[in-house]
């Protein structure tokens, strides 16, 4: 039987300044972040892990079972699930649920024998297939309610770049020297991901509103990072890595403060969605290494440290293509989970 109300709480006190005026943050509060419950999709089932979760609670994620079979499901606020996601042209075995509106569009990808990925919106059950022109290969990672979404292409190389859609216009930007650039999430202020620098590792950014990339992201001390999503007060959740290999769990608010999050009894441990509510989608692995869904609810602002030395590095934004000629350094450049 897995723990439905474990709790996890550090108390301290935090003040977090603004960045360029726009980050304004609770002063002088405390904070914890608390498991709420656990879950797996049913089934046999070898991986749960849970992606984005909406404002009424919605999760959608990715579930592999015992034959490698890769699908994405929605775990609804009630409890219940949604039957296995598939693209209709997905012909590998290879299909995931990547972010949720609160309608319930679903966006994610799916993998072609080919050796290509491709992209879907799904609502109301139907696909819609979505491919950024000109690529051979896209990943969509973001959807917000206002319809901009995020996400990585490529051409047949597999050398990815971030994009963002903001009213049906397409802007891709790489970090400076990265290999690959993923962009999984936008707020108004704010789109996070990660890139892939020249040796294979993977270090969290942050692009603002001026257009300025903000990068290294990760706390002192961390070997990689990936930041996964935001909600709309600029909380940002994913996962940092350190030098005794062991993951973590991570809640960032910009510029530079981190706090470290990790599921009793785990060394593996991925927030990777948060709503305005503070509702945190992720998951952790048990001592056989299985990956198992929860929620997580973070109370107050939770007690921060700061971040590792950061680079800034304004953008010019670029139309879809050229693509970034560097070699590709990381396991094909998929995206992470």
């Amino acid at each position: 039987m897995k723990p439905k109300h474990i709790f996890n709480s550090i108390l301290a006190a935090l003040f977090v300044f603004p960045l360029m005026g726009t980050f304004a943050q609770q002063a002088a509060n405390s904070g914890s972040i608390e498991v709420i419950t656990t879950f797996d999709y049913p089934g046999t089932v070898i991986s749960t892990q849970p992606q984005k979760i909406n404002e009424t609670g919605d999760v959608v994620g990715i579930f592999i079972d015992s034959s490698g079979v890769s699908r994405g499901f929605v775990r609804f606020s009630d409890g219940s699930f949604s039957a296995p996601i598939v693209d209709p042209n997905d012909n590998f075995g290879f299909t995931e649920g990547r972010d949720i509106t609160n309608s319930g569009t679903v966006c994610g990808d799916y993998f072609r024998s080919d050796g290509t990925d491709h992209s879907f919106f799904l609502s109301g059950g139907t696909f819609t297939e979505y491919d950024v022109p000109g690529a051979t290969n896209t990943v969509l990672l973001g959807i917000n309610e206002t319809g901009d979404f995020t996400g990585g292409f490529s051409d047949s190389s597999r050398i990815f770049q971030a994009f963002i859609s903001v009213g049906g216009t397409i802007t891709s930007f790489s970090v400076p020297g990265a290999t690959t650039t993923f962009a999984y999430g936008k707020s108004n202020q704010l789109v996070v991901g990660y890139y892939v620098d020249s040796s294979g590792i993977l270090h969290g950014y942050f692009r603002d509103a001026n257009g300025a990339l903000h990068f290294p992201i990760g706390p002192s001390g961390s070997t990689t990072s990936v930041l996964f999503g935001l909600n709309y007060r600029n909380w940002v959740v994913g996962r940092y890595a350190n030098s005794s290999g062991v993951t973590h769990g991570l809640f960032f608010v910009p510029p530079n403060q981190f706090f470290t999050f990790d599921y009793p009894g785990s060394t593996f441990t991925s927030l990777n969605g948060i709503n305005a509510q503070g509702i945190i989608c992720g998951r952790y692995a048990d001592a056989s290494g299985i990956a198992h869904g929860f929620l997580a609810r973070v109370r107050g602002t939770p007690p921060t440290t700061p971040a590792g030395p950061e680079m800034k590095a304004f953008d010019s934004p670029s139309p879809v293509i050229p693509l970034n000629p560097s070699p590709s350094a990381w396991e094909g450049a998929m995206p992470a989970r």
